[in-house]
């Protein structure tokens, strides 16, 4: 089964070693994208120093947040499912319990929450949560709180996110917040502000820390990854002020992709996500210099129609995504790309339709996550566009997709299939406890029997056998990553 997001499933319940002098129980869920994740971790840090330990026990809990995705409509209705939840224990179960909306939700309704529905105590955005002990002291008094306000800087740099419900193999390192890029559809920039870079030192020292405590691989996130600008702080958009000397000594996604391939070079580096018109090819060539910068790149589309995509206000042409395919495949032949692809956006037409999945059949994506179009209160498409595609149209143009790139994915798999790969050893698998289950440079999970390798080592793997998403096989040594 090829990547699909699943907006129904029950959020990450987080939860991290309790510390000593701790006596308030913090229960908290996250739903939508990795950085929201990554958040949670950064929340759950903040909250460690204000006398909370985290449970997985919801009736137990002081504090019960929940950490919003605004991207669709669907993810918004099961955030909003979980809060009945809540509720219906606070009421029935745990009185004192106190519950807060976090993320872009948070951003988007914090009126509506606290004033007119009165569903929670605090309403706390993504740029606010070093905010959070005093808007507790707010709560235990009596009174709602809330702090939606949106930074101009980087807001967490100089915090150490606990690692929540982590294997000790993996982390999220967010090295931007925000986006620029006002795609009509989207509600990012209205809820993460604009963008912004974090200064390079606090992401190598972060880096080292988590490869002194035995992490093996970490992604670097932000909405737009390949905006990366350090030039001493502040906006993108203002980097046309800044000095001279600040302009020279700059650090560019490229710059510091290389800085954390170098500083940790048995490190597994991945990055997420990348927009087209940024996707720089010196990012592309510094991937194929240093051999611990993990050959996938996810590559949003969200449509193959020229006409389409400048509706979207998308800032690429499909020529020049192809073109920018093609490059990528020149200077690193093996790499993975995934994509991110919409159906059923305003005016889209079959034709349209066609020019997508001409598209996906040139490009053969690895792997994808596929959505129909919902309209997004205060976004452009919604204040000027009529969401006017019938439901069932894009129900079907959707499972077009998803089976063609069921196709693709498998295509893409069986490539391996006799070859050896590098599996970073993450868990046991899903469907048995013999097996070890990871993942290549590829990021395409891979399954082999235990024997006497353990969680965390690189394993070279030959591939035997193989799904539309997974390859199957049997260790044959341990990498030179080891």
């Amino acid at each position: 089964m090829e990547k699909i997001i699943d907006e129904n499933k029950q959020g990450d319940t987080l939860i991290l070693e309790p510390q000593e002098g701790n006596n308030r129980k913090l229960f908290i869920e996250s739903y939508g994208c990795a950085m929201n994740f990554s958040d949670s971790e950064i929340v759950a840090s903040i909250l460690a120093t204000a006398g909370f330990n985290t449970t997985q026990n919801l009736e137990d809990a002081d504090l019960v947040l929940v950490n919003t995705c605004s991207i669709r409509d669907k993810a918004e209705q099961t955030v909003r499912k979980r809060l009945e939840k809540y509720n219906a224990v606070k009421r029935d179960i745990n009185p004192k319990m106190k519950v807060g909306v976090l993320g872009c939700m948070a951003e988007r309704l914090k009126t509506k929450f606290l004033e007119e529905e009165k569903i929670v105590d605090l309403v706390v955005g993504p740029d606010a949560y070093k905010d959070l002990p005093n808007l507790l002291a707010e709560v235990d008094e009596g009174r709602d709180a809330i702090n939606v306000i949106l930074s101009k800087e980087e807001t967490y740099g100089d915090i150490s996110p606990v690692r929540l419900n982590s294997n000790g193999v993996t982390a999220f390192v967010s090295i931007t917040r925000g986006c620029d890029n006002m795609c009509t559809f989207c509600v990012v920039p209205f809820t993460r502000g604009r963008e912004r870079s974090r200064d390079p030192q606090s992401i190598i020292e972060e880096i080292n820390n988590l490869w002194n405590r035995g992490f093996k691989e970490i992604t670097l996130l932000g909405q737009n990854v390949d905006s990366y600008l350090w030039y001493g702080g502040g906006l993108k958009k203002d980097f046309e002020k800044a000095s001279d000397f600040e302009k020279a000594t700059a650090v560019t996604f490229s710059n510091l992709l290389e800085l954390c391939a170098k500083t940790q070079p048995k490190m597994r580096i991945r990055f997420s996500t990348s927009n087209p018109q940024d996707l720089t090819l010196d990012v592309v060539e510094t991937m194929a210099k240093y051999h611990n910068i993990c050959n996938h790149i996810h590559l949003p589309v969200q449509s193959g129609s020229n006409r389409i995509l400048k509706e979207m206000n998308r800032l690429h042409t499909r020529e020049e995504y192809m073109a920018l395919i093609d490059n990528i495949r020149r200077i690193i032949p093996n790499c993975a790309i995934s994509q991110d692809m919409i159906v059923g956006f305003p005016t889209e037409t079959e034709a349209d339709f066609q020019d997508t999945v001409s598209l996906m059949d040139y490009v053969k994506y690895n792997f994808g996550y596929m959505f129909t179009y919902s309209e997004r209160p205060g976004t452009m498409a919604q204040r000027k566009m009529v969401d006017d595609v019938p439901e069932e149209v894009k129900k079907r143009r959707l499972q077009d997709i998803v089976d063609l790139q069921r196709e693709h994915s498998e295509i893409r798999t069986k490539e391996h299939l006799n070859t050896i790969v590098e599996v970073l050893v993450e868990k046991e698998s899903k469907k048995s406890n013999t097996q070890w289950s990871g993942r290549t440079p590829q990021n395409i999970v891979a399954v082999f029997p235990k024997e006497h390798y353990k969680v965390g080592d690189f394993v070279n793997v030959k591939v035997t056998d193989c799904t539309s998403a997974t390859l199957i096989g049997d260790a044959v040594g341990y990498s030179e990553n080891n």
